[in-house]
């Protein structure tokens, strides 16, 4: 062989093409706000449950914290339909405690229905769509 050849002394070899690994935590860890809308869902679903078992509500009640507990999991998961059950919870108590205060003027509920409104606001946001499954 000559010192100009273009052939290699020793053969090339190809690396695996695996494909990119995205791992999940640190596209959740970019939407914090995400992770805090799980854990208030959670907690509403604590507090829906000590008030059936306190009987301050009707034992049906009980569907409302299965559902805000699947919500908040499968958002942690960033799946969409998690996004749209937690959504439409969400706002739907926005619209409840407000009503509360409306007609209660119970500052409790004006202070919920606002934090419930700024996670709604939060979670359409087109930046938080995107990064859902």
């Amino acid at each position: 062989m000559t010192a100009g050849s273009n052939t290699p002394s020793q053969p090339a070899t190809k690396s695996p093409n695996h494909p990119a690994q995205k791992t999940q935590l640190p596209t959740l860890l970019k939407l914090p706000g995400v992770i805090a809308i799980s854990l208030y869902m959670i907690l509403l679903a604590g507090v829906t449950v000590a008030y059936v078992v306190e009987h301050h509500t009707a034992i049906l009640y009980l569907v409302f914290p299965v559902l805000f507990i699947a919500g908040a999991l499968g958002l942690l998961m960033l799946l969409r339909w998690a996004w749209a059950l937690t959504l439409a919870a969400i706002a739907l108590s926005s619209a409840t405690f407000l009503y509360q205060y409306s007609t209660g003027h119970s500052f409790s509920a004006l202070m919920e229905g606002l934090l419930s409104l700024v996670f709604f606001l939060y979670l359409v946001r087109t930046d938080v769509r995107e990064k859902l499954r």
